[in-house]
């Protein structure tokens, strides 16, 4: 077993224990709270213990995506299965706002048809020993969250806060019933519950977005290009990929440039290098590296370049050029540029860069491609 393998397997240990405290804990809550809330005839209590048990079902998917997710590559799926954790926070999103909306539909019901509840002194306590446990549990949760980079943990340690608060809650309109006699529980219930389905939607949101594909992270790509312009033989880093196969695993593909006088060896012995390097320092795994072949000795190319690049110079739309490269016999004049997601007319811009170029060098084709900014230009 690899370094890289062993890490992975103790991340994966790291999320089902914490898991399974979580389990254990949320189940002797459940039982509890279902006590507590049958004897006072508490709807709020009651509905807390239902929560409670709907968290215990977002630690067992927890520790199900994260066992699937470790699987080895296979022939179906060459890049592995660290996505099913991207799906397991999905779940996971649905019961919060299965339980969100329950607690809803209950706390409305409770207000309109009003069942006094009965509350002791032993109740309180136990309610708010129940709210302690809750966001200890929270806090342990997204501090793991934090350290193995889990959605899914993360989400649930949300979850579990937003349970402490839902318990503290329950317990202020318990102890206010007491000396009162007014019952507050189900308009409490209601706006918690408003704010449960919140923040389900928000992670719903966020997990659809990383299913989908996003954006690079910056600090990432920053770091990739980084350690690829470390070497001297580099003159450019750009078009680079990086694909996420779930948490801690990533695949990247790049273009340098480099001069036009290296040999093929010289290119090969400095590609593996520069995946390696990446490799070791980042734990990214680079699929493929192009190159961009830099002229440096025909003066008529160069100012060639100069020129076409005065023009793109002038739309501030446009974050970057690159790939430049003139075929002499086919008369072929070839670059990529890329215009800033924020223009709203991004074809436009394209269209009128185009046919300036074209007009300064009628002779030649051109092939400009409208290149996209997967990274972070800087």
């Amino acid at each position: 077993m690899n370094e890289k393998s062993s890490s992975k397997n103790i991340r994966a240990k790291k999320i089902t224990i914490t898991s399974i405290i979580g389990i254990i804990a949320n189940v002797v809550l459940v039982g509890v709270k279902a006590t507590i809330g049958i004897i006072s005839s508490s709807i709020a209590v009651v509905l807390d213990a239902v929560n409670n048990l709907s968290d215990a079902s977002s630690s067992v998917i927890t520790i199900v995506g994260t066992k699937l997710a470790n699987k080895q590559p296979d022939k179906k799926h060459p890049y592995g299965h660290g996505r099913i954790e991207f799906i397991s926070a999905f779940l996971i999103a649905i019961l919060i706002l299965f339980a969100g909306g329950t607690s809803l539909y209950e706390s409305i019901k409770g207000i309109i048809t009003a069942i006094i509840p009965n509350y002791e002194i032993w109740t309180l306590i136990i309610l708010g020993l129940g709210v302690l446990v809750k966001l200890a549990l929270g806090i342990y949760y997204r501090h793991v969250a934090k350290k193995v980079n889990s959605d899914a943990l993360k989400d649930s340690g949300t979850d579990a806060l937003f349970d402490a608060i839902i318990s503290f809650s329950t317990l202020i309109a318990a102890i206010v019933y007491m000396y009162t006699k007014v019952s507050l529980e189900a308009y409490l219930g209601m706006i918690i519950s408003l704010f449960i389905l919140k923040s389900g939607i928000g992670m719903l949101k966020n997990t659809i977005s990383k299913i989908i594909g996003e954006r690079t992270h910056s600090d990432l790509s920053n770091k990739i290009e980084a350690i690829a312009n470390e070497f001297e033989e580099v003159m450019g880093t750009y078009d680079l990929i990086v694909n996420n196969y779930g948490p801690e695993t990533y695949m990247a593909s790049m273009h340098i440039e480099v001069r036009d006088d290296l040999t093929a060896k010289e290119i090969d012995t400095l590609t593996r290098a520069i995946a390696k390097k990446i490799y070791d320092d980042l734990s990214v795994i680079v699929v493929a590296i192009g190159i961009y072949s830099l002229n440096t000795k025909d003066e008529k190319l160069i100012a060639m370049k100069e020129s076409i690049s005065k023009i793109v110079r002038a739309y501030p739309q446009v974050l970057q050029m690159h790939g430049f490269f003139v075929d002499s016999k086919e008369k072929l004049i070839i670059f990529d540029i890329i215009i800033d997601f924020a223009e709203k007319n991004r074809t436009q811009v394209y269209r009128e860069i185009y046919d300036k170029v074209q007009n300064t060098f009628p002779e030649y084709k051109l092939q400009i491609t409208l290149d996209i900014d997967a990274g972070e230009i800087k």
